[in-house]
């Protein structure tokens, strides 16, 4: 059953639970499958508040007819993020949201930043992360502002009235470039801290140390990423 397809009658308990204002893990126990299948079902057809079990049996039947009539020779197929198994993806998605929140990222700015990075463009639209991550137009607005301010997305103009969010391939080179400037800054702060304490003091001598190595850590890191930068090995020269 963990691997079959939904049924209509499992989508239509799907809608209840979501109407009843159960969570995917309740639901999924309801129906003896995964919670990420549950999620990902919900994800894919309009969210939690958009949810409707016909529409969402038909949209399955329609993808499934047109991957049946677009059949591409074997030496033209190329594999997609979204060729890949929902349950798994679901899964790593959850896996790779929670390292961002571990590093003390807010779950939703993580939750946004690993959809963006889980599709083949590396670029969404707030209503496309609204009806991805199942979540209010309002607090993908809060995060993606948040993102923006630390650089780890940017926005393009879609349309007049559209923006596109997108991260690229030179996202975490910034980002990396900005934590070693944020780590001047601690250097700067210890320092001061010593002086004012006194640098024979012990609380002025663990400032100094804490000084001495956040700024190695500052300088090897930027030279790590200007390395990597100018480097020929990057992923397709491998």
């Amino acid at each position: 059953m963990p691997g079959a397809r939904l049924t209509l009658q499992e989508r239509e308990c799907i809608a209840a639970g979501l109407a009843d204002g159960l969570g995917y893990t309740e639901i999924a126990r309801q129906l003896e499958r995964p919670a990420s299948t549950v999620s990902r079902e919900v994800t894919r057809n309009g969210g939690p508040s958009r949810y409707r079990a016909d529409r969402a049996h038909r949209a399955t039947a329609t993808r499934l007819r047109r991957s049946k009539t677009t059949v591409l020779p074997q030496s033209a197929t190329a594999p997609t993020a979204e060729s890949a198994p929902d349950d798994a993806v679901s899964a790593f998605a959850a896996q790779f949201t929670d390292l961002f929140v571990y590093d003390g990222m807010p779950r939703m700015q993580a939750r946004v930043l690993t959809c963006l990075h889980l599709t083949d463009s590396g670029s969404l639209t707030a209503a496309e992360l609204v009806s991805r991550l199942g979540v209010s137009p309002a607090s993908i607005s809060t995060a993606v502002c948040a993102l923006e301010k630390r650089d780890l997305i940017r926005r393009d103009r879609d349309s007049p009235r559209r923006d596109r969010y997108y991260i690229d391939d030179h996202t975490w080179y910034r980002t990396t470039l900005n934590l070693a400037r944020a780590s001047d800054e601690k250097v700067k702060a210890a320092r001061r801290g010593a002086e004012l304490l006194g640098a024979t003091t012990p609380a002025g001598l663990r400032l100094t140390e804490i000084g001495l190595y956040l700024d190695y850590l500052g300088r090897e890191m930027v030279q790590a990423v200007e390395r990597w930068h100018t480097s020929p090995m990057q992923l397709g020269d491998r």
